[in-house]
């Protein structure tokens, strides 16, 4: 082995030692068996500029004609930014980008067939491709710690040109089938100056181009699939160009929108037709309950839009919130009714007693009669309905007119000591019952067969 040393440099700048280790192996007779050939690629005598050639060339024209080959592969996916937001109606991407063509004029001499990797730095010296974002809204390069970009040159002239960027994109997106929504997000790239004539642009390996990572994950979303496509696209003014998509679809996370918005709603529809087991004469019980209801609903349904995409049609979450608010307002109005119907028939009753007080004066007199009470009914309690009352014997019948006996009856009750008790049960139970309106009992069984009925209408049409 033996060291050998040469000066180089220019006399004013200095000079500078180079210098490279020769090693052969000697046989029995002091000449040489073989020696190390060194890659001129890997040698330190020759600067980059030199070995290809960059000085010698135009690289600010194309390569004869320029086929590119690109692939990508996504490090992560936001898409949409979050649900506050998400009326912007963009996706954020960050991605590896790669691009593959042949320049002959970078082609170098190298005897073991490797290639050389560079930096962004070289990159300003020769043709790169003018691959841009369509429809991008921002988009950038990271430098930390330097500019993420690497430049690979073969021997034979092929180069890869590959650089870490971040862009968001506009996505057509419908909301209106919102949460229960998916959407598909395009990524679209073209060559903003050289036309199909000029630059074609294919993807790599189809659909295999669109290497992902499966830990990339969404808070609100389930990336379902990505595919690519390519196509022509046309501009009046310049003519055709290369583009290439890439397609991916994003199903929204349903879970979230349930705790928040669906599971409340239902939980205030089902408490409102609490109201109707209530009695029809307790009216601030009733009337606090469905006021708070209609307030629950009316500041969930603001709490939710609030947040939620500012489109102008409806969507399906709005769909669900207002037929509940409507289901709510709807008990309110019921119990505005039963009491409407309640003081409509009181004031009836109220003028009946009152006739039947001043006919009272005329029946016989039943002072004599031990342990008695009398009670009138009015024509709505048929005669049947007072001889269900168990324990009373029924007295006499008196009227002044027989043609009043299906408006007014007074029927004189004995009451027996031994079952004092047990009949003042028997007639409060009756009241009670008496106190429940018609409608009351009707709405306990539409109510909750109609909401039943609209949930698995709404769920079978958007599940």
């Amino acid at each position: 082995m033996s060291l050998v040393c040469s000066e180089q440099g220019h006399p004013e700048e200095g000079l500078v030692l180079t210098c490279f280790c020769l090693s052969f192996m000697v046989n029995t007779k002091g000449l040489p068996l073989s020696r190390k050939t060194a890659d001129g690629t890997k040698s330190r005598k020759l600067k980059t500029s030199h070995l290809l050639r960059v000085d010698e060339h135009d690289f600010t024209m194309r390569p004869a004609f320029a086929v590119l080959i690109v692939t990508l592969n996504p490090e992560s996916v936001y898409a949409p930014l979050p649900l506050s937001l998400s009326y912007l109606q963009d996706f954020t991407m960050t991605l590896y980008l790669r691009h593959y063509w042949k320049d002959e004029r970078l082609a170098f001499p190298s005897s073991t067939n490797k290639s050389m990797t560079f930096d962004g730095r070289l990159v300003k010296k020769i043709w790169v491709p003018d691959v841009f974002f369509v429809h991008s809204k921002r988009s950038f390069i990271h430098d930390t710690t330097t500019d993420n970009i690497m430049l690979r040159v073969f021997p034979d002239g092929h180069v890869l040109y590959s650089l870490r960027v971040t862009v968001t994109a506009a996505c057509n997106m419908d909301f209106s089938r919102f949460p229960l929504d998916s959407q598909t997000c395009t990524l679209e790239l073209e060559s903003y100056a050289y036309t199909d004539e000029d630059l074609m642009l294919y993807w790599k390996s189809g659909d295999e181009s669109l290497s992902t990572d499966d830990r990339i994950s969404l808070s609100q979303f389930l990336i379902q699939k990505f595919h690519t496509t390519s196509r022509l696209a046309f501009y009046s003014s310049t003519g055709w160009y290369n583009r290439l998509y890439i397609n991916f679809t994003l199903r929204r996370h349903i879970f979230f929108f349930l705790l928040q918005t669906y599971f409340p709603a239902t939980l205030m529809v089902m408490l409102s037709w609490v109201s109707f087991w209530i009695d029809r004469r307790a009216v601030p019980a009733r009337v606090s309950l469905g006021i708070t209801t209609v307030l629950t609903m009316s500041t969930i349904i603001t709490g939710v839009n609030a947040s939620m995409p500012r489109v102008s049609y409806i969507k399906a979450v709005d769909i669900y919130l207002w037929v509940s608010f409507v289901f709510v307002f709807l008990s309110v109005l019921e119990y505005a009714a039963v009491n409407y119907l309640t003081t409509v028939r009181d004031g009836k009753d109220r003028k009946l007693r009152e006739k039947m007080r001043e006919q009272s004066h005329t029946l016989p007199c039943t002072c004599g009669m031990p342990h008695t009470k009398t009670m009138m009914l009015d024509g709505m309690y048929s005669e049947a309905d007072a001889n269900s009352l168990a324990g009373y014997t029924r007295g006499s019948v008196a009227a002044e007119d027989p043609s009043d006996k299906q408006e007014q009856m007074v029927v004189h009750l004995t009451l027996d000591n031994e079952s004092t008790e047990t009949k003042k049960k028997s007639v409060r139970s009756f009241r009670i019952i008496q106190n429940t309106h018609t409608i009351d009992t009707y709405s306990r069984m539409i109510f909750p067969g109609s909401y039943i009925l609209f949930n698995l209408i709404y769920w079978c049409v958007y599940c």
